[in-house]
């Protein structure tokens, strides 16, 4: 790879001046084919970067040499990327999800994720799929094997195609579910949603005990910023967050479990996903 084109983070993925130093292609080209075929970062996801990531670069890698072999650009891209899948489709997703089918899931939520972003995903694909399961659950339908199979494949592919950055030693964001509490995939998809951008989160997971957030926020010299996510008021644990912003972190809070609970002073209430990216966006940059 010549100098100067190295990625961003061997995680996060590569900036459009190293793909176009590594194809030998003008930026100008790049930035084009993204916004006419849709091949590489989806254009509406906001942050300082758009990352390219190695399956966008082998893509764009068989659109060129179809271009030199005499295809219009338009023929190659449709050649090379197929067809897009329809944006927030969750009639397929729980045909597979309801099937058992854990490849199909997983491809119909990598393409989800790769043409239009995490929070796309999670707000107009995800939630509404799991809203269904327990709306029949509710009913009297036994399909709790067909909740963990969805969860267990949407944090194995935003494992996979949204990786964490590396992270600069002063960042410090602490995404943790409250001692008790189980479920912890939102946090899995707000650790992936700030990925997107380039921000990075040390994930701690569920059932934290507040003594291992304070040895967390120990470990650090700068003010940290905390999430702390409850999916029930049982775990809404006030006495977690009064102990972390005691420790000099920024504490956010998000979950239905403290929707009717009194926070303390310092403490933020997270309403979105969307909010919760820019809220934590924001702070890693100060």
């Amino acid at each position: 790879m010549p100098a100067g084109s190295a990625p961003v983070s061997d995680a996060a993925g590569f900036t459009v001046r190293a793909v176009a130093e590594r194809l030998g292609i003008p930026t100008a080209t790049l930035r084009s084919w993204n916004r006419r075929y849709n091949i590489g970062p989806p254009q509406d996801r906001p942050g300082k970067h758009r990352l390219y990531s190695e399956r966008d670069i082998a893509l764009l890698g068989q659109m060129v040499t179809l271009i030199r072999d005499g295809a219009t650009p338009a023929g190659a891209a449709a050649a090379v990327r197929g067809p897009l899948p329809v944006r927030g489709d969750r009639i397929t997703l729980l045909d597979a999800a309801f099937a058992l089918d854990t490849t199909t899931v997983s491809g119909l939520l990598t393409a989800h994720v790769r043409d239009y972003g995490v929070v796309a995903t999670w707000d107009e694909l995800c939630r509404p799929a799991f809203a269904d399961i327990i709306a029949r659950q509710f009913g009297g339908e036994g399909c709790i094997d067909v909740e963990h199979l969805l969860s267990w494949c949407v944090t194995s592919i935003l494992h996979r195609t949204v990786p964490p950055p590396d992270l600069p030693a002063h960042a410090s964001i602490l995404l943790a579910c409250t001692s008790g509490e189980t479920h912890a995939l939102p946090l899995e998809v707000l650790r992936a949603a700030l990925a997107e951008r380039g921000v990075g989160a040390r994930m701690l997971g569920a059932d934290v005990p507040t003594t291992a957030l304070l040895d967390a926020l120990a470990r650090h010299a700068d003010p940290t910023s905390v999430v702390l996510w409850s999916q029930q008021e049982s775990t809404a644990l006030t006495s977690a967050a009064r102990a972390c912003a005691g420790a000099r972190a920024a504490v956010f809070v998000g979950g239905p479990g403290w929707d009717e609970v009194i926070l303390p002073e310092r403490v933020t209430r997270l309403t979105s996903l969307v909010e919760a990216t820019d809220r934590l966006t924001a702070a890693s940059q100060l």
